[in-house]
């Protein structure tokens, strides 16, 4: 997380609007500690999506506007104690438990956007296109292309691990919000999602579904 990027961030966040905020490294982290500072001058953390950065394989958050009165209060205060932070220095201090929080939303909203079914397909169809690239080039060469059999099928025993992984780390996600007190709801696509206490799912639906 660099100054310019929070300076950018603030500067958008100045008119009230939606903010879209991109990771082109797909850092979930440097997400998080954005959401987190973004928190603090009245927005909050609605979603996340993939096809950030020039080539398309970053991350993008949706930042909206908090209009509770708990949300303007604070932003008042943070306002008022660090009128300098659009300089991207002046901020409140990380609150790490917070931003652990953020953290396992964002990871936990990026794995529940494909069903699992999906999941394995998008993984079968990008495994073969790239070891059909592959046997393309080596056509020529039959050890070669017996080379690249192997690998696809290694990889395609891989797929089946990922997704066991991938549910472990849900389940890991979860708990943690949990314990927090966070409350699982669906959201209008059907994804399942967790908000804070006492708080809904700012926006509607699936945000990312027509590029907003």
């Amino acid at each position: 997380m660099s100054k310019r990027q929070v300076r950018k961030m603030l500067r958008q966040m100045a008119s009230g609007e939606p903010v879209q905020v991109v990771s082109s490294m797909a850092s979930t982290k440097k997400l998080a500690r954005l959401a987190f500072f973004a928190q603090q001058f009245g927005y909050e953390y609605a979603d996340v999506g993939q096809g950030g950065g020039p080539q398309g394989n970053g991350l993008v958050m949706l930042l909206v506007p908090d209009l509770g009165p708990q949300a303007r209060a604070r932003a008042a205060q943070n306002w008022a104690h660090y009128p300098n932070a659009a300089d991207g220095v002046s901020l409140p201090p990380l609150i790490p438990e917070a931003v652990e929080l953020l953290k396992a939303r964002i990871k936990f909203d990026l794995a529940q956007r494909f069903a699992e079914k999906q999941q394995i397909v998008v993984s079968i169809v990008v495994v073969t296109v790239a070891t059909a690239a592959i046997a393309f080039k080596v056509r020529a060469h039959p050890i070669g292309l017996v080379v690249v059999g192997v690998v696809w099928a290694a990889l395609m025993a891989l797929v089946p691990a990922g997704q066991a992984v991938n549910r472990r780390n849900k389940a890991r996600y979860a708990a943690l919000l949990q314990a927090a007190g966070y409350t699982q709801v669906t959201d209008q696509s059907g994804r399942a999602r967790y908000v804070p206490p006492g708080g809904q799912l700012p926006g509607h639906g699936n945000p990312f579904a027509t590029g907003a």
